[in-house]
């Protein structure tokens, strides 16, 4: 009898594990590798297969049922995954692999595996011709010619598939030509450029010689579980052992959530406290072109397994790693630039909360506005098993920070969640507790309709003051719990950017190979809403350089969508409602003045911008004026803020584009104070207590509460 299997359950961000799939660079030609060998499954892994079937089955929130209907999904998503820009499998490629389409996961049950291989392997065998076809275009010894118009898709997502030998060489050879014109830009001589193209696209041809089955299995499982929703993850033993390294926050590295874009390794998130985040030079939606150790060569990662990416990036403590990274929102390679990391582990001190006090002077009046800021919802439970009384934890770390700050006789406080990816479900719901009496917090739906309600049985609050929460798209999960309370007990204020909506909790499960990651529950809000898909609307928005078509649950194959149950009976605090277009009105005249607003603004209007373009030119006096005039707008745009700060402007653009030093730092009070959304965060405070007095309304202390149901 197989040994119990315990799940873990967690309510973060599903972006921590690394999926190994294969997107190698810009390929053609139409003759087979006589090298090609065939992958074929394991027994373990048809084994796996079984088990994953029975455990999505029996334990997935959605209980998906593997009939002709879901495996047209699989099938679908499986073909996205593989060649996401249409640009390996020809029309007749797809013809032959619909026979599988209604067949595809119903096998899972009996551990077939042969269509999911079948179609790999072929994968395989396109993805070498494109890469002998572009080895044989940079051997020519000569580059091409940039003279005359020309031009490349850079979108090719719902494009047909290529249908003759000759389409796809003029594709590919488009393709090769943009990055020779890209590094030509960049300033490399003809040679270099050849020489580093030949040394990539081999580099990428030898990686796939080196293919196992396991890489077929876990792209397949991929799609599968993608199938479902994008928090149900499949991972093999390799990818496994990776992902519970992240989870324990041991990994000596530096602090970066990755994953596969096209033929790019994306920086998803920053793990709060680690050396990435310190740093400030990397940024989500950056892309990592090549790694180098400390002072040697450089490595061209594009088209690696993310996997082996991972493997150069990692290293031990202290010891430098460096990046060259391609911009968000770029698409030419000659706009690369390079940062310097020092690898380190992150520990549970850098992601505790944090406080500050910021001064807002108004007639004449200093006001202190306390600042939290909380990079995580975190418990050592370790120490608290220990029997350790002096354990940390999220709601024993603010409660202690808060009696610090009211002996500071501050007038406000701000609980900053920004990039506060979620964490323990227990610490989101004491934290709330520390700012009611008494009440439920959340309700907790199960696979099979049940519903829990948790709450704070606590009498009292540790602070009854003026209460804004400060939030962006990167706070999700346990952020979006304990900011979705505040909000319904209209207890403080939410202010910032829509959050991520993450509103479903995984449980991990062994599987005989590998490991299992099943959406099991979903949380609601005790009003009956639910977070999921949509996020915490903030009571007043600020702008955001995140744009929510590419991150967030709404962005994310086959997110679950929001729906409600029943609410639980809880009282209001204040009737916030009442006063929130006074607020908003007071607000909007500010931020139109603010240079952090309208430098935000200006940045996600030109971020947009480039992001809709779905061509890239081909002829070099026209990139070269694109960029001109791209640098210009960044310039102005830049020198705009500095300007209504009192800076002095900038005449180039190269003192932001050079190599960032990546000194490690933690904000101060004084950073926090040049913070214009915490800023503007405390003016809103100030507003409220305001409006409050000339509505003549009772104090923070004795305001009635309304009950709820």
């Amino acid at each position: 009898m197989p040994a119990p299997r315990y799940p873990r359950k967690f309510l973060g961000l599903a972006f921590i594990s690394v999926a190994l799939v294969f997107t190698g660079g810009f390929t053609s030609s139409t003759q087979p590798s006589t090298a090609f060998t065939e992958l074929t499954p394991t027994a373990q892994e048809s084994a796996a297969a079984v088990d994953v079937a029975k455990d999505l089955v029996h334990y997935s929130y959605l209980h998906p049922s593997l009939d002709s209907h879901f495996s047209s999904k699989v099938f679908d998503r499986y073909l996205k995954d593989l060649d996401p820009s249409r640009s390996y499998f020809y029309a007749t490629d797809i013809k032959s692999f619909e026979p599988y389409r209604n067949t595809l996961a119903s096998a899972l049950r009996h551990g077939d595996l042969h269509a999911a291989f079948l179609i790999y392997n072929r994968f395989q065998q396109r993805m070498i011709e494109r890469l002998n076809f572009e080895l044989s275009l940079v051997q020519s010894q000569s580059l091409m010619s940039f003279k005359r118009e020309d031009w490349v898709e850079t979108d090719r997502e719902h494009a047909p598939w290529i249908t003759s030998p000759s389409a796809m060489n003029h594709l590919w050879r488009q393709r090769v030509k943009a990055s020779e014109l890209s590094l030509s830009l960049a300033g490399k001589a003809p040679a270099d450029i050849l020489k580093l193209l030949g040394k990539r696209y081999q580099s990428q041809l030898t990686h796939l010689y080196q293919a196992h089955a396991d890489d077929a299995f876990q792209i397949y499982m991929d799609a599968l579980t993608e199938s479902i929703d994008p928090h149900t993850e499949y991972f093999t033993p390799r990818v496994s052992e990776n992902f519970n390294i992240n989870m324990s926050l041991s990994l000596e590295g530096i602090g970066a959530v990755l994953q596969t874009e096209d033929e790019y390794t994306k920086v998803v998130r920053l793990v709060t406290g680690g050396p990435a985040d310190k740093g400030h030079a990397l940024k989500p939606g950056d892309r990592i072109v090549a790694v180098a150790q400390a002072n040697g060569d450089f490595v061209d990662v594009v088209g690696w397994r993310i996997d082996e990416v991972v493997d150069l990036i990692r290293g031990p403590k202290g010891s430098l790693v460096r990046l060259q990274i391609l911009p968000a929102g770029s698409h030419d390679e000659h706009l690369t630039r390079t940062i310097s990391i020092v690898r380190n582990t992150v520990a549970l001190q850098d992601q505790a909360a944090k406080k500050h006090v910021i001064e807002i002077t108004r007639q004449g009046v200093k006001h202190r506005i306390g600042v939290i800021v909380l990079p995580t919802f975190y418990a050592d439970f370790q120490a608290e098993q220990d029997g350790n009384p002096n354990y940390r934890s999220t709601t024993r770390d603010v409660r202690a920070l808060i009696e610090d700050l009211k002996q500071q006789q501050i007038d406000g406080l701000i609980i900053d969640l920004r990039n506060n990816g979620g964490g323990a479900l227990q610490e989101a719901n004491s934290l709330v507790g520390l700012f009611i009496d008494t009440g439920p917090t959340v309700q907790v739906r199960s696979s099979t309709g049940q519903v829990e309600v948790l709450g704070d049985t606590d009498e009292g609050m540790s602070y009854s003051g003026p209460l804004v929460v400060l939030v962006n798209r990167l706070s999700a999960s346990a952020s979006e719990i304990f900011s979705g309370a505040i909000q319904d007990y209209q207890r403080g204020l939410i202010i910032g950017s829509t959050t991520f909506g993450k509103a479903t909790v995984q449980a991990l499960r062994d599987v005989g190979y590998g490991q299992v990651k099943i959406t099991e529950d979903k949380f609601y809000r005790i009003s009956g809403e639910s977070n999921q898909n949509r996020g915490v609307i903030p009571d007043i928005l600020f702008p955001s350089l995140i744009d929510d078509k590419d991150i967030g649950e709404s962005a994310l194959p086959n997110a679950m969508p929001s729906d409600s149950i029943s609410p639980v009976n809880y009282q209001t605090y204040f009737d916030l409602k009442s006063i929130l277009p006074t607020l908003r009105k007071e607000d909007a005249v500010r931020a139109a003045q603010s240079p952090d607003f309208n430098y935000t603004r200006a940045e996600a209007a030109l971020l947009r911008t480039q992001r809709g373009k779905t061509r890239l030119s081909l002829q070099e006096s026209e990139r070269r004026q694109e960029q001109n005039s791209l640098d210009a707008q960044q310039l102005a745009i830049e020198n705009a803020r500095r300007q209504a700060k009192g800076e002095a402007p900038l005449k180039t653009l190269e003192s932001l584009n050079n190599d960032a030093d990546n000194t490690e730092s933690e904000p101060s009070d004084s950073d926090i104070q040049k913070d214009g959304f915490v800023h503007e965060a405390g003016e809103v405070i100030l507003d409220w207590t305001q409006a409050m007095k000339n509505q003549k309304a009772p104090t923070l202390e004795s305001a009635p509460v309304a009950s709820r149901r």
